[in-house]
């Protein structure tokens, strides 16, 4: 039997996904540029400084290999029906394996310092939150799995399935701990000084829509990977995922 394939749910997803990802990665740039030049030589931001730019790192790789797997998918085996349902390693590498694990645990982290230190150094904040954070580095797919996420013959894996849901369920729970966290952290420092509240209303309110951008992708994804099991919507949302999180990052 022939092969099935909708093409706007599947090459069409993988493509916006990659568009969008690739005018969010523009952003993370224009943020890099304006964080060096507001914090250029300042000695306590290293460790700061040092994160964003191993975040940036992989960002870049990433969007890279994004646009290689669609490379594979739109040009080089373009009408090769038999091709239709592999996913490229390029694809596998980025957003199924270790670089969109890594880049969220660092984003996770970070986060996760921030509140350690609004929290006067509380670490029954940060362990519920850091824990679970670890689980998405781990390769939630093996190479012969990764063949078979459209639908096709044979049926997706079950232990992948759940392994890769586990996984989005525990991003959008860090999320929601960590703008949990953060919103009560700063309204609770709050103080009767009228030039500081404003700047801390400003953090709050940075936390909230980050928080709120991040855990509305993976939820929105994990929804699509469950529901929609003959096409790529789920991966298309997954580029997208990534830069929320690099940008995320950047603009607190």
């Amino acid at each position: 039997m022939a092969l099935q394939v909708n093409v706007p749910t599947t090459f069409g997803a993988l493509l916006l996904g990659g568009l969008y990802a690739s005018i969010l990665s523009g952003a993370v740039v224009l943020q890099v540029i304006i964080y060096f030049k507001i914090y250029d030589g300042d000695p306590t931001t290293i460790l700061v400084t040092a994160i964003k730019l191993s975040s940036r790192v992989l960002d870049v790789l990433h969007t890279a290999l994004v646009w290689a797997g669609l490379w594979n998918y739109l040009i080089e085996f373009f009408g090769q029906v038999q091709h239709i349902d592999v996913i490229p390693w390029y694809v596998y590498s980025c957003d199924l394996d270790k670089t969109l694990g890594i880049l969220t645990f660092s984003v996770h982290c970070f986060f996760s310092h921030r509140i350690f230190m609004l929290s006067r150094r509380n670490w029954l904040l940060v362990i519920p939150i850091v824990c679970p954070s670890c689980l998405p580095i781990f390769n939630p797919f093996s190479n012969h799995d990764a063949k078979d996420l459209l639908g096709t013959v044979p049926p997706r894996p079950l232990i992948p399935q759940w392994l890769f849901t586990l996984g989005l369920a525990l991003s959008t729970i860090v999320d929601i701990l960590i703008t949990g966290s953060l919103f009560f952290l700063l309204k609770t420092n709050r103080t009767s000084d009228f030039n500081l509240n404003p700047v801390i209303d400003t953090l709050i309110l940075y936390a909230f829509e980050m928080g709120s951008f991040t855990t509305t992708g993976t939820i929105v994804s994990m929804i699509c990977w469950l529901g929609m099991s003959n096409n790529l919507i789920f991966m298309g949302l997954h580029f997208v995922i990534a830069k929320c999180y690099a940008n995320s990052l950047f603009v607190t």
